[in-house]
């Protein structure tokens, strides 16, 4: 699903996990770009714990793939630029966490 920003993915996240009982893992990806406010900090730390939280109520991973970066250009390079590609990085863990979930229940 898509959701209106980074802040919402926690939510987006829980409803995923409550209409679908059939979850293996919910990967997060998002962005959040330092600016010249404190609310940077405050969107991050919120989703990192709220994620966390989520990990623990549903005993699913919540896999954090939010860039938390300084600039646009820091992004691109992490989206498939120059330093790889968060998003497939959050997708392989979310696959990792999912067959070790598997692997512990037999």
């Amino acid at each position: 699903i898509h959701v209106p920003g980074a802040f919402e993915l926690t939510l987006g996240g829980q409803w995923m996990a409550e209409y679908d009982d059939e979850l293996d893992g919910v990967i997060c990806l998002g962005c959040v770009i330092q600016g010249e406010t404190p609310h940077f900090t405050y969107i991050c730390q919120s989703v990192a714990q709220g994620l966390t939280q989520l990990n623990l109520d549903y005993n699913i991973p919540f896999v954090f793939g939010v860039l938390t970066v300084d600039s646009p250009n820091q992004a691109k390079e992490r989206s498939g630029g120059k330093l790889g590609n968060k998003g497939d990085e959050a997708a392989i863990t979310a696959i990792r966490m999912a067959a070790l979930q598997s692997k512990l229940e037999e």
